[in-house]
């Protein structure tokens, strides 16, 4: 495998696919450079002038990596996420990272695992943050009630990442006992904020508990104070919340790897 790569990119032989002239992102150094780009066994092999087995011709078109909607509820589309796949992968969108707690509000860990079965068979990848909050408060009467020890089953499947957007953060800043079992299940891997509004002491201690991302952001000072503290921005552009256009204002060189777009 290593030496037939070797060779495709010194392009001693063709490559499997070519996109010529293309305008292709270089997402490393932030440029964008003219040229051929080689794909090989699934690799991207070199950047340059290459002659492929099968070659398409791009015409100074936009060549980009993948888009990752880092933060999104499938359930909300009123699809199902085949469809959902359906409708986004045309588009740029080639993974997902979803957040199944609206149908897990109705359907309980039977809806989570329908959501993360039905998506293995899609052409999207799709990962999977565990409902943090069914009920999202004491005072609905939601289709389920989800524990820690009741998303511990789930855990072990591979698309998931984490757990999902943290929205009780009264709860974690006043050490609510339950809240902090599912933060201490998954203080390993990621944990999602939705604290708006949370500032000085109350913010460090909602980051001290674990919680590394936040996406209910609407003011500038919202996101540089979060910054500050280590946490990575999800700018939003939503159905109900548009805060892109404000809040982009606060993205600059120095902390644009700590944002991205949902």
């Amino acid at each position: 495998m290593i030496q037939n790569l070797i060779l495709k990119a010194r392009g001693d032989e063709k490559s499997e696919l070519v996109l010529k002239n293309a305008k292709i992102i270089n997402v490393f150094t932030n440029e964008i450079i003219e040229g051929d780009l080689a794909i090989d066994k699934g690799y991207i092999v070199g950047i340059g002038q290459y002659e492929g087995q099968k070659e398409i011709d791009l015409n100074g078109k936009y060549l980009s990596p993948g888009f990752i909607d880092g933060h999104v509820h499938i359930e909300s589309s009123m699809s199902s996420p085949s469809q959902f796949a359906r409708a986004i992968v045309p588009r740029g969108v080639t993974s997902i990272i979803a957040d199944p707690h609206e149908i897990a509000n109705v359907k309980g860990i039977e809806g989570i695992k329908y959501i993360i079965d039905e998506s293995k068979t899609v052409p999207l990848d799709v990962y999977i943050m565990l409902p943090s909050c069914v009920p999202a408060t004491n005072f609905e009467n939601a289709g389920a009630i989800l524990e820690a020890e009741d998303l511990k089953e789930l855990m072990g499947e591979e698309t998931v990442l984490g757990l999902g957007e943290m929205m009780n953060y009264p709860g974690v800043i006043s050490m609510d006992e339950k809240v902090i079992e599912k933060l201490v299940l998954f203080k390993d891997k990621v944990i999602d904020g939705h604290g708006p509004a949370i500032d000085g002491k109350d913010l460090n201690a909602y980051v001290a508990a674990g919680i590394a991302t936040e996406h209910e952001c609407s003011t500038l000072e919202e996101v540089i104070n979060r910054v500050r503290l280590g946490m990575y921005i999800l700018l939003r552009e939503g159905s109900a919340a548009k805060d892109l256009r404000n809040i982009i204002k606060a993205v600059n060189k120095d902390n644009s790897g700590k944002v991205s777009f949902i």
